[in-house]
């Protein structure tokens, strides 16, 4: 869409509502792309699906960080920040440190501009937002000046810490290797602790809708992350259903960021290994299946809240999976690599007045992004301080281009461009796929195409914004407070 387009649709929008629109953000842990919406038609996820009817579906979407707490710094922050999962706290402590100026964050930027802002559930890495030994010292807050409020109820979990791993009726993760990677125990949503976010989340809705202050409420779900837990009848939608086989499920032959599922291993698994026991993988890929129809039936009670409570003419939807996972390919059960598994997450945004609603995008984008995009799509003032570019153009139009899309870890740093991904190691070593070939991440092309990767790696080191990739690796406090 041309820019005057877009700022025909925005307008249109904005004259549809004669106050600022609402904002739901629904966070999901661990979510792949797969998804009814993603034409995945094995996967049950009906309510996912009529908010991407209604909406628009970004096929290409990447995170910054294959890991819960770096992925959310860029999705709060719109930058690119450290790559471990302490990356909001140390934020935290710069900002109490006062020794430089810090940006603020989306729900910041949305608060100094007149909405009221409360998360419930996983939105930043701590459910409820809070440090300490069980997660629940209010001293100790991960977005400090961000929130109105920011809540976890715990009910048999006692505690945050017991939320974010527990399984049913309270169940509560002490020792690892003591606790199931897997459960569907019988019983309602609420027997595992979602059940109690979404009940949250619901009743912070009605509160919100009766308040002329438009409103910046995130609702974080937890499943589909570790332990698989689900209530079973989820897991009953996928008794004796055909799953596709697992691509390139072999480990990769030359270097790259493989791992060994250590966090996936550490959970009892009865002895068994998916990826030489063909019936256990299928087992633990169903599990995974309902606990992502779990999470889904979630969402499908937030959409239904906004109808009900009719605001959902006057509410941007986002929904947005933290980062994906793999379940067998490159023999990796788990994140934490640079493979697209770990990157390639879902992203669905619906926005008032958009216009032809239920095509996808195919526009490369990235977690950065959503903060500039929501800010241009609510009329407020931009964040120039964002890595991230807006991708509003994409919802006034799905053919519109996207940006490529920087994501890292600890070691390496990579750019997905829209046919190749390279991939930079700290001590130089180099990954070139070209997903143009049907082989793409399972062949490192870097030997024989240099000009490809010299060309890659300037339009890297020209992204990431440094100096210097050796400044990116070290996360330097001025790289990320400049």
């Amino acid at each position: 869409m041309c820019s005057a387009a877009l700022y025909l649709f925005l307008a249109a929008a904005g004259r549809a509502r004669a106050e600022q629109p609402n904002i739901l953000l629904i966070c999901v842990d661990d979510l792949r792309p797969e998804l009814g919406c993603y034409g995945k038609s094995y996967i049950s996820s009906p309510n996912i699906d009529r908010l991407a009817a209604s909406g628009r579906a970004f096929h290409r979407h990447y995170v910054q960080a294959p890991t819960c707490g770096a992925s959310r710094y860029a999705l709060l922050t719109g930058r690119y920040g450290p790559a471990d999962n302490q990356a909001l706290f140390r934020r935290a402590e710069w900002l109490s440190a006062s020794q430089e100026t810090v940006p603020p964050s989306m729900p910041a930027w949305f608060r100094q501009n007149g909405y009221r802002t409360v998360s419930v559930g996983k939105v930043s890495h701590h459910p409820g937002g809070l440090g300490g030994p069980d997660w629940n010292d209010p001293a100790v807050p991960e977005m400090p000046f961000s929130w109105d409020s920011s809540l976890q109820p715990c009910g048999l979990w006692r505690h945050p810490r017991g939320v974010m791993h527990g399984l049913a009726h309270g169940k509560t993760r002490v020792v690892r290797r003591e606790m199931s990677a897997y459960q569907a125990a019988e019983g309602p949503d609420s027997i595992y602790p979602d059940g109690l976010t979404s009940r949250e989340a619901l009743r912070q809705l009605q509160q919100l809708s009766e308040d002329e202050t438009p409103f910046f409420l995130a609702v974080g779900i937890i499943r589909p992350h570790l332990p698989f837990g689900a209530p079973a009848r989820y897991l009953r939608r996928y008794a004796g259903s055909v799953l596709p086989p697992i691509p390139h499920a072999k480990k990769p032959a030359g270097r790259t960021t493989w791992h060994r599922s250590s966090e996936f291993r550490a959970y009892k698994l009865q002895g068994r290994d998916p990826n030489t026991d063909a019936e256990f993988a299928n087992l633990l890929r169903r599990h995974y299946a309902a606990c992502v129809s779990y999470a889904d039936a979630q969402v499908g009670r937030l959409l239904d809240e906004l109808d009900r409570n009719q605001i959902a003419e006057s509410t941007i939807v986002v929904l947005w999976g933290d980062h994906g996972w793999h379940l067998g390919e490159h023999a990796v059960w788990g994140k934490h690599t640079l493979f697209e598994e770990s990157l390639r997450s879902p992203l669905i945004i619906r926005s008032p007045g958009i216009p032809e609603p239920g095509i996808h995008s195919d526009a490369l984008t990235e977690t950065a992004a959503l903060f500039p995009t929501l800010c241009e799509l609510a009329e407020l003032p931009s964040p120039d301080f964002c890595d991230g570019r807006s991708a509003a153009a994409a919802i006034g139009s799905p053919a519109a281009e996207g940006h490529d899309a920087v994501s890292y870890t600890r070691k390496a740093v990579t750019l997905r461009t829209g046919t190749h991904r390279i991939v930079l190691h700290k001590d130089g070593f180099v990954e070139l796929y070209d997903h143009k070939s049907p082989a793409a991440e399972t062949v490192n092309a870097a030997r024989g195409n240099p000009e490809i990767v010299a060309e890659l790696t300037a339009q890297l080191y020209g992204r990431v914004g440094v100096g210097s990739l050796a400044e990116f690796f070290q996360e330097s406090q001025s790289t990320h407070k400049r």
